[in-house]
């Protein structure tokens, strides 16, 4: 069972963790070339102009002064704002972030649905031919580049056969007022589903192997031949007895997965012009705007902290074997 000293000091290590990360950042990208100014106040300028622009932005203060400014307007929860748009970073990155969201759990969602389902099912047909072509068939969708699904799938159905949108969230001229209509219309969903598909084909590797393999130790238990002796269904004691024991590790890779997915599939988010977190990170980066860069790297490496600390309090507590200090009972 999970103890209070024990979650205090997980807390206490994302926080530093945190704290390592948003240093880093913020000198990192101060060391690129042409350094904070070259958004803001370009050569082109006249230097008079120049140096007043420098000077209302506090790019003219010293690096730490700079410093001790960005962390104490992070902590007022204040991003600062963006030198490309003009506009609050939190209000811009909140927009993009409700885009990746809904692009990414829902192939997170149905890729993992389907990798637990087929994984526990190749666990237990192991051996047999029909695995083995299963199996090569899963391989291949999992080493093929994302980008390339994304590609290949908008040239057959979108190209050729014209079926689905080239990209986007919606239809050119299309409008939508709120958020239900714009995310729970049959617009929005047309143009979803390539790029969820590509995604999912790619995701899906992951659990369905991990199950798999799983499966492989947890079907040797005793218990799994008392079951079998008793004459239960094989689907019975396939997806309530041995997957339930099973799938303790894809669950603490779902959490994490959700973390990492936050950022975006920066190409496949490029390849469908998805107007998510992961494309205005790179476009934010190549724009040498730095609060948008940072605000967006910063959201990245919260949850990707935040998501591996819930994945690991998971599996501590849904695994009674496992103390709290990491070691198996």
């Amino acid at each position: 069972m999970l103890n209070r000293k024990y979650l205090l000091q997980r807390l206490a290590l994302m926080g530093i963790s945190l704290f390592i990360v948003v240093t880093l950042l913020f000198f990192l990208f101060r060391q690129i070339p042409g350094g904070p100014t070259a958004m803001m106040a370009p050569g082109a300028l006249p230097e008079d102009v120049r140096q007043q622009v420098i000077e209302e932005h506090g790019l003219n203060e010293p690096l730490w002064r700079q410093y001790v400014l960005f962390m104490t307007n992070l902590v007022q929860g204040d991003l600062g704002y963006s030198f490309y748009y003009g506009q609050p970073v939190s209000s811009m990155i909140a927009s993009r972030v409700v885009n990746t969201l809904a692009l990414m759990i829902s192939a997170i969602l149905i890729s993992y649905t389907l990798g637990i389902y087929l994984g526990a099912h190749l666990g237990w047909i192991r051996g047999t031919t029909l695995e083995r072509v299963e199996m090569v068939i899963v391989l291949i969708a999992r080493s093929t580049p994302v980008f390339f699904m994304g590609l290949f799938l908008l040239y057959i159905f979108s190209f050729q056969l014209g079926w689905f949108p080239v990209g986007g969230m919606r239809s050119v001229g299309a409008s939508a007022d709120g958020a239900f209509q714009t995310f729970f219309s049959i617009d929005f969903f047309h143009h979803l589903v390539l790029p969820v598909v590509s995604l999912s084909l790619f995701y899906t590797g992951l659990p369905l192997l991990l199950m798999r393999n799983n499966m492989l130790e947890v079907i040797t238990e005793e218990y799994i031949e008392t079951a079998q002796a008793k004459g239960l269904s094989r689907r019975r004691i396939v997806f309530v007895h041995a997957a339930r024991n099973a799938i303790l590790p894809v669950v603490t890779a779902f959490a994490v997965a959700i973390g990492f997915s936050i950022g975006g599939q920066v190409l496949i988010e490029t390849v469908f012009s998805w107007p998510g977190l992961g494309r205005e990170m790179v476009d934010s980066a190549t724009r040498n705007d730095y609060p948008m860069a940072q605000g967006t790297f910063l959201l990245l490496a919260t949850l990707v902290i935040t998501m591996n600390f819930v994945a690991d309090i998971l599996y501590t507590y849904l695994d009674p074997r496992v103390s709290v200090d990491g070691e198996s009972e």
